[in-house]
């Protein structure tokens, strides 16, 4: 998305006849940052420095509204993302080991991506696979049960990926 091309009143459509022009502006905020991070994969400052000035709305505004939602991120984020379930049948049957294993294999801690921009790590409070515990997510596919054996075949399976990227 073109944020020069944005057009608030057809975004907003016919709801927007009964909103003043600053509620518009903030009104289609959410759904800016939805399209733009769904082209960069994250949300650049000089994009939002354009979205600002095209909706004359203060940067620090723009950034507030965007930092209260988890799902916006503000630098580049991994091809892969992975995020461990820490909530409380994943943390008791070994959530924390699988966490550690993974930051200890891949030289990031949680929240970070690696330098390369092949993973991310993250925690979450719920997958809602609580029978499957402990669980990680890799994109948006399911991985239940880790255990030993599987969180090897796992970080195999995240390295021979990088490795076909990168030939």
């Amino acid at each position: 998305m073109k944020v020069e091309e944005l057009n608030v009143d057809e975004i907003i459509g016919r709801v927007g006849k009964i909103l003043s022009e600053e509620d518009k502006k903030k009104g289609i905020l959410i759904y800016s940052f939805q399209k733009i991070q769904e082209e960069f994969g994250y949300l650049p400052e000089d994009v939002l420095k354009t979205l600002s000035q095209k909706l004359s709305m203060p940067l620090a505004e723009i950034y507030s509204v965007a930092s209260f939602y988890k799902q916006f991120h503000f630098s580049p984020r991994g091809r892969k993302v992975v995020r461990v379930c820490t909530g409380t049948a994943c943390h008791v049957r070994g959530a924390k080991d699988v966490l550690n294993s993974l930051e200890s294999e891949f030289g990031i801690k949680e929240g970070e991506t690696t330098e390369d921009l092949e993973l991310t790590l993250e925690t979450v409070g719920c997958v809602g696979c609580c029978g499957l515990a402990p669980v990680a997510t890799v994109n948006e596919e399911v991985i239940g049960d880790i255990g030993r054996k599987k969180l090897k075949s796992l970080i195999k399976l995240i390295k021979e990926d990088q490795n076909e990227q990168q030939t």
